[in-house]
C-alpha cells in the first residue's frame, strides 16, 4: 500500500467498538453510521493477534480515534476495570475511551459502574448502557457519537475513487466526460477531458456517474473549481429530484453501500497488515531462534 493511500486512510477520526455483543450492536449499523458521517469499525478478539496488542496497534496507526469497550465480553487475560484504567493512565488526554455494557436490572450496580469508569478512571466518552432491543441502540449510540464529535472536523466521509470512475454531463455545448477523483454522500470532485461551459452554482440535470463500478444518475450543482496540476478541478454538490441538496433514495442507498465498501476495505486491509506485523514481532520475541538480539541482552 503506497504512502499516499495509507495517509488518506489514516486521516479523519475513527470509532472502534471493541468486542461488542453483535446481537446488541450488529455490524450493519456501521454502514448507517458512515452515512451519518461516522467512520466506525468493530474489533474482535482472535488467536492471531491478542486484543490488547490490537488496541495498541490501532492507537499508534490511527491516533485520532475513539474506543468503546464492551465490558461484558470475556477476553482471556483481560480484566476490563484494570485494563481500561491502565490504558487511560498510560495515554492520558490522548485516550478517547468509552464503555458499553448490557443494561443492568440493578440500579445500584449501574451507578457503581458509572462512578468507577467516569470518575475514578476518568474516561472521556461515556459509560453507555445498551438496551436488549437492538433497534433502540442505533439511536442511542448515534447520540453518543454526536456528543463525542466522532465525525471529527469532516461533515461527510470521503472516498478516493479508482481509475475507472467516470462522470458524464450534458450541457447546451454538448457532452463532457471526465474522471471522478473522490466522492462523499454530499458531493464529488472530478477532472474533465474538455472543460464544460458551466457557470458557478449552475444546476446540471441527469449527470451520469460510475463510482468504482456502481452506476447511477443524479442532478448536481457546480459548487467550486480550483486549479490542480494545471487543470481545473470541478466540485459538484448532489441535487435530488425534489430540488434540494442530496441524492434521491435509490441513488443514496447504492452510493452509501459503495462508499462504505471502498473505505472500510482499505482501512481493514491496513489494520490487518499492522496486526500481522505485530503478530510476527510477538512470535520473534517468544522464539529464541528467530529473535534479533542486541548487545544489552548479554550485559
Amino acid at each position: 500500500m503506497d504512502q499516499e493511500t495509507t495517509q488518506h486512510i489514516i486521516e479523519g477520526r475513527k470509532t472502534f467498538f471493541v468486542v461488542p455483543d453483535v446481537s446488541l450492536l450488529p455490524e450493519n449499523y456501521l454502514e448507517d453510521f458512515m452515512t451519518h458521517g461516522y467512520e466506525a469499525y468493530i474489533i474482535g478478539d482472535d488467536r492471531q493477534c491478542p486484543l490488547v496488542n490490537k488496541v495498541e496497534v490501532i492507537m499508534n496507526t490511527f491516533p485520532d480515534s475513539i474506543f468503546f469497550f464492551y465490558i461484558d465480553a470475556h477476553v482471556d487475560g483481560v480484566d476490563w476495570s484494570v485494563y481500561i484504567r491502565n490504558l487511560q493512565e498510560q495515554h492520558q488526554e490522548n485516550a478517547l475511551i468509552g464503555v458499553l455494557y448490557a443494561k443492568r436490572a440493578d440500579e445500584a450496580q449501574k451507578k457503581a459502574l458509572e462512578k468507577y469508569f467516569l470518575f475514578d478512571v476518568g474516561i472521556q466518552c461515556g459509560c453507555i448502557s445498551l438496551e436488549y432491543q437492538k433497534s433502540k441502540n442505533f439511536d442511542l449510540i448515534e447520540k453518543v457519537l454526536f456528543a463525542n464529535q466522532a465525525s471529527g472536523r469532516r461533515q461527510n466521509v470521503r472516498a478516493i475513487c479508482d481509475q475507472n470512475s467516470k462522470v458524464s454531463i450534458q450541457t447546451a455545448a454538448g457532452i463532457s466526460d471526465g474522471k471522478i477523483l473522490d466522492v462523499s454522500m454530499s458531493h464529488f470532485s472530478c477532472l474533465f477531458n474538455l472543460p464544460p461551459r458551466i457557470k458557478m452554482y449552475e444546476k446540471v440535470s441527469r449527470v451520469m456517474l460510475n463510482v468504482n463500478g456502481t452506476h447511477f444518475m443524479t442532478d448536481a450543482i457546480l459548487f467550486m473549481t480550483r486549479p490542480v496540476d494545471g487543470r481545473d478541478l470541478y466540485i459538484f454538490v448532489f441535487a435530488n429530484s425534489a430540488g434540494g441538496q442530496g441524492l434521491d433514495p435509490d441513488a443514496k442507498e447504492r452510493l452509501s453501500k459503495k462508499i462504505y465498501t471502498m473505505i472500510s476495505e482499505k482501512a481493514k486491509k491496513l489494520m490487518q497488515e499492522k496486526f500481522t506485523e505485530e503478530r510476527n514481532k510477538l512470535a520473534n520475541k517468544s522464539n529464541p531462534f528467530t529473535r534479533t538480539y542486541s548487545a544489552s541482552d548479554f550485559n
